[in-house]
């Protein structure tokens, strides 16, 4: 199994699952030839609680992903998720050098641009270029050529707990696999389930994982705002588990198998057996019942992303609706009821436009790994740099330097 620089491959490490997929370039589309998946019990809330539990996981997606496609892993581009990201807009303004903007000022502005007080133990993860200006002309998406005085740049800045990145990396590279670049999972599942056209419209992309829900907002093809919501699939089945009285594993069985988002869309009749734990017998309880459970955690979820675009003022951008994807998007009457609380058009999530096992890979739960092999066929990472590996010591402030260079590349 020799190295092949049209193989990609996507390590999604998530707080109930570790996804590992491997992506073959053939004709100018991506084919996927490896799925490899295994539980997560390493992960709260998107960070790393036990590094042995974790490498664990990785490494046993990572040998069926290997299985499949016949391919031996020794570099992935991973997502990073949790409650510790932030993300926020800045601007900065530059004078043109030699009054034709060229790349060394696109690189000025974009540094002035970072250059705001962030916490000291958060690191830059991304600066992504919203729009540019030169003079007094606006919403210019590549100013190269262009003459001018000034150069501005609106950016979107995303930065994450240093500590909790520097784990992320820690246990893959425990697990033999050197990693390429660390990506926003939001960014990451944009490039599988939105289209551009909706990300040109407007879209809020609504990605529910296990511990957190991760929100992206795109308006005119690039992101204008993101954040985080501390709660994810993992908080409705505890609820399930408290509300049926019954044990986390078996709630997580009934939320897959008979879980209902909207407790009006369940028959009145509808009867499902409730499996009995330390000698119990089983017992039955109505759908609805279930459904009531799940749709107070599920509105509150939705009911607090709406307030964040809200007092953001971007509910007026979101002309193409919303996308939810993530495992919990499979959760039936999940759409009707954020539709409701949002107002507008919902739709499930999946991944699109790749080839190869799309049989395999055709659900939400999948939408993080394929992105992220499709962000990095979009932008050749696993052809390029290492961002840390476990052979060298590349540290994270290094790395960010380098994605500079390439982040003008894969917007624009």
């Amino acid at each position: 199994m020799e190295k092949n620089d049209n193989i990609f491959v996507g390590l999604d490490i998530g707080t109930t699952k570790v996804c590992a997929i491997v992506a073959e370039a053939k004709n100018d589309s991506l084919e996927i030839i490896g799925v490899g998946t295994s539980s997560s019990t390493g992960l709260k809330n998107g960070v790393v609680v036990n590094i042995e539990n974790t490498v664990e996981s990785i490494i046993k997606a990572v040998e069926d992903a290997e299985l499949m496609a016949g391919y031996q892993i020794q570099s992935a581009i991973v997502g990073i998720a949790g409650s510790h990201i932030r993300g926020f807009s800045s601007r900065g303004i530059v004078a043109v050098k030699s009054r034709e903007v060229a790349q060394q000022d696109i690189d000025r502005v974009l540094s002035a641009a970072k250059t705001m007080s962030i916490p000291m133990d958060h690191e830059v993860i991304h600066v992504i270029p919203q729009g540019f200006a030169v003079d007094e002309q606006d919403e210019i998406k590549n100013p190269i050529g262009m003459s001018g005085l000034r150069l501005e740049a609106s950016v979107h800045i995303v930065t994450a707990s240093s500590i909790a990145a520097q784990n992320i990396v820690k246990c893959v590279n425990k697990a033999g696999i050197d990693v390429s670049e660390i990506v926003l999972e939001q960014i990451a599942s944009s490039e599988a389930v939105l289209t551009e056209d909706e990300k040109e419209l407007g879209v809020a992309l609504i990605d529910i994982g296990g511990g957190t829900t991760d929100i992206a907002i795109f308006y005119g093809g690039n992101i204008a705002h993101t954040f985080v919501i501390p709660k994810g699939g993992q908080s409705v089945t505890g609820d399930v588990s408290k509300g049926t009285t019954t044990i986390p594993q078996e709630a997580e069985k009934i939320k897959i198998r008979f879980g209902i988002a909207k407790e009006s869309l369940a028959g009145k009749d509808e009867i499902i057996e409730i499996p009995g734990f330390g000698g119990r017998p089983p017992r039955p309880i109505s759908r609805q019942l279930l459904g009531n459970i799940i749709e107070q955690r599920m509105a509150e979820i939705f009911t607090w992303i709406r307030k964040n675009i809200e007092k953001n003022g971007l509910e007026s951008k979101i002309l193409s609706g919303y996308v939810i994807t993530g495992g919990a998007a499979l959760i039936d009457g999940g759409a009707e009821l954020a539709s409701e609380i949002f107002n507008a058009p919902v739709r499930i999530g999946f991944p699109l436009n790749v080839g190869g096992l799309t049989d395999v890979i055709s659900s939400p739960m999948y939408s993080t790994a394929v992105g992220l092999v499709k962000y990095a066929y979009k932008n050749g990472n696993e052809k390029s740099r290492k961002y840390y590996s476990s052979k060298k010591g590349e540290n994270l402030i290094t790395a960010i330097k380098n994605w500079f260079s390439d982040i003008i590349d894969y917007f624009f």
